[in-house]
């Protein structure tokens, strides 16, 4: 097996934001309105890979907000992505630990809303044990709590979701045992039956979505696309990070019974499938406003690949 490649991203300054001193006047005098007092302060987030802003203000009352905004006109794809946000933040259960929405203004070239601002720590590179534990200790919670998921919150599958990405196969050669490639893209077409599941899961979660507070909770954020899936869905999907940073994932997963009783072959499928998608993601061209997200996927791509020959022991 090839050796596991560091993670090429600058892990807390991967984003290229747009920032508050860019919003118009008059969006910066509506948002101080909803804040309550003047803001002196905003410190842009840089982990992530989008361009809408996301800062933490501090005002002149001292209260802190963390807010997002996107235009509309300038960033489409990325306000109609906010857009979604705040759509499933209205509905999202209480016991899921995710910072709260407080308030939406919505302007015909403008979607701008914030969350609790929530006093943790950004996860970190590479992955450490405790953040680990702390992040997964509030997945099995939700996974707890979110079976089967709220019906109000009115969720596609993660199967319907990410019904084209085996496709992503296509004309790709994996980056190592390439007569291996028929049995992942069989695995990648079978997650639509392996993959099935009725609990909320977050669907995209990542060391960038994820914060740990002094007290070892976890907070997890950016929750654009839930849908229902496996318990164990978000917890696997974590675990590929940490994998790629050198964490002993047999043994997490061991002393983890929601994790010890995923069904190898759905596990493999997820892997698969995940690996097709990251690759010929990371293939793509590079966007001006998010230069290191092709690198993330390649590397993501690559990771969930190694770790499928390891369990499949190619």
């Amino acid at each position: 097996m090839l050796p596991l490649p560091p993670y090429p991203v600058p892990p807390l300054d991967s984003a290229r934001r747009l920032e508050w001193a860019h919003l118009p006047p008059w969006l910066r005098a509506e948002v101080e309105v909803r804040c309550g007092a003047p803001v002196l302060g905003a410190e842009s987030v840089e982990a992530g890979f989008t361009p809408g802003m996301a800062t933490v203000l501090t005002c002149a009352d001292g209260s802190r907000h963390f807010v997002k905004a996107a235009s509309h006109r300038a960033q489409r794809a990325y306000a109609a992505s906010y857009a979604e946000e705040v759509r499933h933040l209205r509905t999202l259960p209480p016991t899921v630990p995710a910072p709260a929405l407080r308030w939406v203004l919505e302007a015909p070239e403008w979607i701008v809303f914030s969350t609790e601002h929530v006093d943790a720590a950004p996860v970190a590179r590479p992955w450490t044990r405790g953040d680990l534990d702390a992040c997964l200790d509030a997945l099995a919670r939700v996974a707890e709590t979110g079976s089967p998921a709220p019906s109000g919150m009115e969720l596609p599958t993660f199967t319907d979701e990410t019904a084209s990405w085996a496709q992503a196969w296509t004309g790709l050669t994996p980056p190592t045992h390439p007569e291996r490639l028929d049995e992942a893209v069989d695995l990648a077409r079978r997650a639509t039956t392996l993959l099935l599941g009725e609990t909320l899961v977050h669907g995209d979660l990542r060391a960038d979505n994820a914060l740990v507070d002094e007290g070892g909770n976890a907070w997890f954020c950016d929750w654009n696309w839930p849908a229902t899936g496996p318990a164990w869905l978000d917890s696997m999907m974590l675990l590929v990070g940490a994998y790629g940073d050198g964490v002993d994932v047999d043994q997490v997963i061991e002393s983890r019974p929601l994790l010890r009783e995923a069904p190898a072959e759905a596990v493999d499928s997820l892997l698969a499938l995940m690996a097709g998608y990251f690759l010929r993601a990371g293939c793509g061209s590079v966007p001006p406003n998010s230069p290191h997200v092709r690198d993330h996927q390649y590397w993501t791509g690559t990771v969930c690949w190694l770790w499928l020959a390891e369990r499949r022991r190619w």
